[in-house]
């Protein structure tokens, strides 16, 4: 059985929209892109981060997006280099939630989950494997997130309070009850916090 982990950014007050570039995503006139100073926050620049980063990217066998994640990632990293990410990442198997998108994608190994996406993902999850890892995508985390999906959460929590923009867990979103696993200070402030279902924690299977 593979684990469904969730990989994201947040500030303080929950945001998780735009973390990595000012015209990342603008949506509801948010103005605040770029948050999480990949100069200064990004893994390279953080040992503690860079381990982390880096563990997470060894035990990862498939990355899982929704649409727009996915065409923000391939209009954005394909083009990139000097980087540790590019490569890996255009090597990752990556599968995607859409309903408009049709095979065959246009970045390598990318595949459409078929069917309701939630459904799909719990039979990959059935599967023996490397980490399900789900980068961005927040529409997809709560849709996982409601059918008790998700086995960790790995949320990087920036030292900020933005006041405005999409939150990974919003008001009417899904309930989850979760206990913390670990926890890591990076030199910059940011606090790497790893969360897991409270039935996952006790032993039980969700």
């Amino acid at each position: 059985m593979s684990n469904v982990v969730v990989f994201m950014n947040l500030t303080l007050d929950g945001v998780m929209q735009a973390p990595g570039r000012p015209d990342e995503d603008r949506r509801g006139g948010f103005r605040h892109g770029g948050w999480a100073d990949m100069q200064a926050r990004s893994p390279g620049a953080d040992p503690v981060l860079a381990t982390v980063t880096a563990e997470s990217m060894a035990n990862t066998g498939a990355l899982l997006l929704g649409r727009r994640t996915y065409q923000d990632f391939y209009g954005y990293w394909p083009h990139q280099t000097g980087n540790p990410f590019t490569e890996v990442l255009n090597a990752t198997l990556k599968y995607v939630a859409s309903a408009t998108l049709a095979e065959p994608l246009p970045w390598s190994n990318s595949a459409l989950l078929t069917g309701d996406a939630a459904e799909a993902v719990a039979g990959l999850r059935r599967q023996p494997g490397k980490d399900l890892v789900v980068l961005g995508s927040g529409e997809l985390v709560q849709s996982l997130m409601r059918r008790n999906l998700i086995d960790h959460y790995v949320l990087l929590i920036h030292p900020l309070v933005l006041g405005s923009g999409r939150r990974l867990f919003p008001d009417g979103g899904a309930f989850a009850d979760l206990r913390l696993h670990d926890a890591k200070p990076t030199t910059t402030g940011v606090l790497i916090a790893t969360y897991q279902p409270a039935e996952s924690a006790a032993g039980k299977t969700t």
